[in-house]
């Protein structure tokens, strides 16, 4: 039963504003929560040289320190690992070279105190400069 008769029917009719208010807050929020990377560098093209590479930098020491806990400098074993005791050794090794640079070639499963102990050495011994020697996965 149409109880309407001789009125029209209404159309019904999509309202766009509120679906526009919804797309612009949640644009709104995916650009306060995004975080953007910035990368900072300096693309340059190294010049090459045909001279054969330097095998070892004569101020440089190498202090080893293996999985066991075992400390070389230069590649001769320490008998104790404490702090004086490497200090003495890199003091002994530098002889008079001005600031040496101590390399540390630490196992991946080297205890983690034996390191910062060879840091502090190098320290007390008066060498700030420390660099630790890595390899690059195969």
């Amino acid at each position: 039963m149409n109880f309407r008769r001789g009125r029209a029917s209404d159309v019904p009719e999509i309202n766009l504003i509120p679906l526009i208010d919804v797309l612009l807050v949640i644009i709104i929020f995916l650009m306060l929560t995004t975080t953007y990377a910035k990368f900072s560098g300096l693309e340059i093209n190294l010049p090459t040289a045909d001279a054969s590479k330097q095998t070892e930098t004569p101020n440089e020491i190498s202090v080893g320190l293996t999985a066991a806990g075992q400390v070389l400098v230069n590649k001769v074993p320490l008998t104790t690992v404490s702090v004086q005791a490497i200090s003495e050794a890199l003091r002994r090794v530098a002889g008079d070279t001005k600031e040496p640079v101590i390399v540390i070639n630490a196992d991946a499963k080297a205890n983690y105190q034996s390191v910062v102990d060879i840091m502090q050495a190098a320290q007390t011994a008066g060498y700030p400069r420390i660099s630790f020697a890595t390899q690059s996965p195969h």
